[in-house]
């Protein structure tokens, strides 16, 4: 039998744990969004982010189409849903940001918010060179043809480039034109002067949005949220018409259930559940905490996350049917060099006799080539590739691995490069980057600057300079990135730095609100604040199913580190050729020490808020009248950190103001 509130908050006070509900009397002084649409918009801009477009598309293509998206699906109710809710109810109950919600539940708790912020620091660092290599492909985008369209001309200039000729343009542009990568970790090379300004121009976008704001109406916010999507769809219309692109998203849709057997398709389906919603950053607390009382968070929670999730799909139907595209394009051009050299054999009389004659062997299709091509003797086919004569199916294309950044810098800019009028479609492309990054960018950076400006009361009167100089620092730090190994840092801060703190956060929050305060407790407070009752069943998801979830999917992501000693994808300059290397120690050291600091704040503030619980009552055993300590006025914060608040400028979102005479 389900316990009364009553009941619920008699125990918990007996405890000595809490002393008051979430929901408070209190006046509604915090302010509140323009609208629902500016709202919902504002959290579908954080939630989807460059990993929509690259890595989701990626995994699904690695790990069997149809059949990651099944998986997809149903660990987004599991896992997803219910901790997304978790997180929007408790802002819209507590209306603080990260770091109170956590002190309001339990002061012992609020390294919880701590570690929050030092998460979001990570990820800014490397996540705003991103947008920098975006802005450097977009300036370049300004070219007919495109500068990666062809090799470039050797020294002698009669001749393309080696390395480019062992590999492909875009993959030369990419590692020796844009990056100027080295062979290894342990080289640096110094920085890149370019990528060093593109660094420069990004922090300064983030600046000028953290301090000025969008100076418009709300139509600068539907601008920047619903433009990604137009251009998704303008890519999804072209690609159709091209040839192949059918065939690339019939192989999307094509399940392969036999990877449901390997458990760490399981691990990567529930990360990116994780990622994809934002989940353990603290802006979904901030965002949702400046909604109405009464406003309906469950619907909120599972309009956004299914937004999330069309949007993944939208962009894996792009991807795939531009790799389809891409695919039919080489087949064909494999084919094509292969019936040449077959033609010229012939005429010379040099064809072994047990070869199957097909007369004309330029006049064959693409799969008449590849069916005859299979029914070939092995001996036969081992001596047609000693003439570099292979199969050409587009399933082969198709089925190669590309992974994060490769797929949007190497994969998706080749393809581009056969479109007809390719720099129009690569703008098209590079800013649509460029605008999923910096809105994700901008939330990171307030789940920065809230919650050191909300406990540091001194940096509130100088907010505009302590947010210049956040992103000087930004900046400063960043420039480990634009090295010419610095792709190899964001390789491992990607992987390690946020991966493991962030399940450490959600799980230590699913537990703080299911454990310590009650999942009953907090279903009733969201009951006296919808006026309504949610499913019971999230009591038990939060409990059980989602913390559980949580707990195997971190114990996973460690026994897999355990197992496997930590790799990166370099590039070999001699070879021409992407490698798998291992971390040197150093690196390996420097991968546990991020994830070590990301999550140190919870123990550490556990034990500190321990240390103060055992002196206030020695204090108060020995007689001692205690000072009271002095809380800040959280409305009065709240006010001053308000993303909605008029004069609030923090995630470049500007307050859309009412017509005169409308509610």
């Amino acid at each position: 039998m389900e316990k009364s509130k009553a009941d619920l908050e008699s125990a918990a006070n007996a405890e000595g744990e809490f002393n008051q509900d979430l929901l408070t009397d209190e006046p509604d002084t915090r302010p509140a969004w323009g609208s629902k649409v500016q709202y919902i918009l504002a959290q579908v801009g954080f939630s989807v982010g460059l990993g929509n477009v690259w890595r989701f598309p990626y995994l699904c293509h690695k790990n069997g189409g149809g059949a990651f998206l099944l998986l997809y699906l149903l660990l987004l109710f599991i896992i997803g849903i219910p901790l997304f809710f978790l997180e929007l109810a408790a802002g819209q109950i507590i209306r603080q940001g990260s770091i109170g919600v956590w002190k309001y539940i339990s002061p012992r708790l609020v390294g919880i918010g701590f570690a929050s912020c030092v998460v979001c620091s990570f990820v800014a660092l490397y996540y705003n060179v991103i947008i920098a290599w975006s802005l450097f492909y977009l300036a370049n985008s300004f070219q007919l043809p495109l500068p990666w369209t062809d090799c470039p001309a050797a020294t002698n200039q009669t001749a393309p480039e080696t390395e480019c000729g062992h590999s492909s343009p875009t993959v030369y542009f990419w590692y020796r034109k844009a990056l100027h990568v080295t062979n290894s970790l342990d080289e640096s090379g110094g920085l890149d002067p370019a990528l060093t300004g593109c660094l420069f121009a990004a922090w300064a976008l983030v600046c000028l949005a953290m301090i000025k704001g969008i100076k418009s109406s709300g139509k600068v916010l539907y601008f920047s949220s619903l433009f990604p999507y137009v251009v998704l769809l303008c890519f999804l219309v072209r690609a159709l018409l091209l040839e192949g692109a059918v065939d690339g998203i019939r192989i999307m849709f094509t399940p392969n259930l036999s990877i449901w057997r390997d458990m760490q398709v399981w691990r990567q389906a529930a990360t990116q559940v994780f990622f994809a919603l934002g989940l353990g950053f603290g802006t979904i607390i901030a965002y949702s905490s400046y909604n109405p009382r009464h406003n309906n968070c469950h619907i909120d929670g599972l309009l956004v996350s299914g937004i999330n999730f069309l949007t993944s799909v939208l962009a894996t139907l792009v991807v795939f049917a531009v790799l389809g595209f891409r695919a039919n394009m080489i087949t064909q051009d494999c084919v094509e060099r292969n019936t040449k050299t077959l033609s010229l054999l012939a005429s010379n009389g040099s064809l072994p006799a047990t070869l199957p004659h097909l007369g004309n062997f330029s006049d064959l299709s693409a799969a008449e080539y590849s069916t005859w091509y299979q029914g070939l003797q092995n001996d036969t086919a081992e001596w047609l590739q000693m003439w570099k004569i292979s199969d050409c199916r587009a399933e082969d294309e198709m089925n190669k691995d590309v992974e994060g950044t490769g797929l949007a810098f190497i994969t998706f800019t080749e393809a581009m490069t056969l479109f007809p009028t390719s720099p129009f479609w690569s703008v098209l492309f590079f800013f649509m980057l460029l605008n999923l990054g910096l809105s994700t960018m901008l939330g990171n950076m307030q789940g920065i600057i809230t919650p050191l400006l909300d406990n540091f009361h001194s940096l509130q009167r100088r907010r505009t300079l302590f947010t210049v100089l956040c992103c000087i620092i930004g900046f400063l730090l960043g420039l480990v990135f634009v090295q010419r190994s610095g792709s190899y840092f964001v390789s491992m801060f990607d992987d390690y730095s946020a991966t493991l703190p962030l399940l450490i956060v959600v799980a230590f929050e699913a537990f703080a609100v299911a454990w310590i305060y009650g999942a009953d407790r907090f279903l009733s407070d969201i009951e006296d604040m919808l006026g309504w009752r949610p499913w019971r069943i999230y009591s038990y998801m939060w409990r059980f199913v989602s913390l559980g979830a949580m707990l195997c999917l971190l114990l996973a992501s460690l026994v897999h580190m355990a197992m496997k000693w930590p790799t990166y994808q370099a590039w070999n300059r001699e070879k021409a050729e992407e490698q798998m290397l291992e971390y040197p120690p150093w690196a390996l050291g420097l991968l546990v020490g991020l994830i070590v600091l990301a999550a140190l704040p919870i123990p550490v503030m556990f034990l500190r808020q321990l240390l103060m619980d055992w002196f206030a009552q020695r204090g108060s055993r020995s007689g001692m009248v205690m000072a009271p300590v002095p809380t800040e006025d959280d409305d009065e914060v709240a006010e001053r950190e308000s993303p909605a608040d008029t004069e609030h400028q923090g995630n470049g979102y500007l307050l859309v103001q009412a017509e005169d005479g409308q509610d």
